[in-house]
């Protein structure tokens, strides 16, 4: 058996954790083969072992006494700790500097792992900072639906109170097409299973997973099973990917069309009119999505979140166009941000200077994302 390497911290987490300790459970994805993520491609999936989480735990607790009973952080020389170490005391700091509310569990999916190993990693997190509220992680729908309800409630007993599990669509003619490993009815028997053993749910929608030709299908077979899931959290995210990539790659009928913002609004807008009976929080929380302000819980603000989309959806094209360039360049987050005249004329501007119009909008922003990428850059 390799000994312990040291702490670790895996590559993401949801922007929703931003303020959370990062403790690495697996590294990388066991599945791996959605055709939409590149963030562990040509990675090897491995568990860590408990007692390397456990020594991981207990560097954060030894650098957050210390810090706690007085000792100065700057007196901490770099020289004089590990790299490891160096990584658990800047991990340390950070999170004491946040409160301590929260921790997230790495890197894809936690839940793959053994329940007697992950109960024994909660239950040592809550000894040692028996403050915490909330223990959070990634987890497939997969995963959770195989695991037995009794261990899905020891699970949340020993303190893991929400996941975070990507649905991206419940359309299992999309689904199949990505390689997801997952049905529409994988997805709602792990949404039922996690509310049922009193966890916090988060599903993840992708927005234009399904192209211009699946787009209606995704929005309706999707509220359907969010319906029938009714979790705590929906969260938006919008695909981006190089041209290059070959989405369907899982289908000989059909190739994938990337869709233009407008279709995407009304994606969502189909979406949410669709969603019934259900107390859920929306949330459009990510810089990469066109409309940050879709912010709100059902049922008492699915009227305000429609008027947003079609207030979008109903403006002049010149308007439209605006929005959407002023958006990805950095000007804009909110619509009501259009109202600031000074950058509502930069945005003009900078269209005229660009060569942006109404009419091809659409096609230069796909051509200024897609450079981004091939930059390593984003918005």
């Amino acid at each position: 058996m390799q000994s312990y390497q040291g702490f670790e911290q895996g590559p993401i987490r949801p922007p929703s954790e931003a303020d959370s300790l990062l403790l690495r459970v697996t590294r990388n994805c066991p599945w791996n083969r959605c055709t939409f993520c590149s963030v562990y491609k040509k990675q090897k999936f491995s568990t860590r072992p408990v007692a390397d989480v456990i020594a991981d735990i207990d560097s954060i607790h030894r650098f957050i006494t210390q810090m706690q009973e007085g000792h100065d952080s700057r007196i901490e020389p770099a020289e004089n700790l590990s790299p490891s170490e160096w990584s658990a005391f800047v991990a340390a700091r950070n999170w004491l500097a946040e409160g301590m509310h929260s921790i997230f569990l790495q890197d894809a999916d936690s839940l793959v792992i053994r329940p007697e190993n992950l109960t024994a990693i909660l239950r040592h997190i809550k000894m040692r900072f028996p403050q915490v509220e909330r223990i959070t992680s990634y987890a497939r729908s997969e995963s959770v639906a195989r695991i037995s309800d009794g261990n899905l409630a020891e699970i949340a007993a020993a303190g893991l109170n929400r996941i975070h599990i990507g649905m991206e669509t419940a359309s299992d003619t999309i689904l199949q097409m990505i390689s997801k490993g997952a049905s529409k009815g994988i997805h709602v028997s792990a949404g039922l299973k996690a509310k049922a053993a009193g966890i916090e749910l988060s599903e993840y929608v992708l927005i234009g997973i399904g192209g211009r030709e699946f787009s209606r299908e995704h929005a309706i077979e999707t509220a359907d099973a969010l319906n029938r899931i009714n979790p705590d959290f929906i969260r938006f995210r919008t695909l981006h990917l190089m041209d290059s990539v070959n989405l369907f790659a899982g289908s000989e009928d059909y190739s994938y069309q990337w869709t233009q913002d407008t279709v995407q609004a009304e994606e969502i807008l189909l979406l949410l009119e669709k969603l019934e009976g259900i107390t859920s929080t929306v949330k459009s929380d990510h810089s990469y999505n066109l409309l940050q302000e879709i912010d709100g819980t059902f049922p008492n603000d699915k009227l305000r979140l429609l008027a947003i989309l079609q207030h979008f959806t109903g403006m002049s094209p010149r308007d439209r166009t605006i929005f959407q360039v002023g958006k990805r360049s950095g000007h804009f987050i909110r619509l009501s941000d259009m109202e600031n005249s000074g950058r509502w004329k930069q945005v003009e501007e900078m269209c005229r200077q660009s060569g942006i119009t109404p009419e091809n909008v659409d096609e230069k922003l796909h051509e200024m994302i897609q450079e981004r990428m091939r930059r390593g850059m984003f918005f």
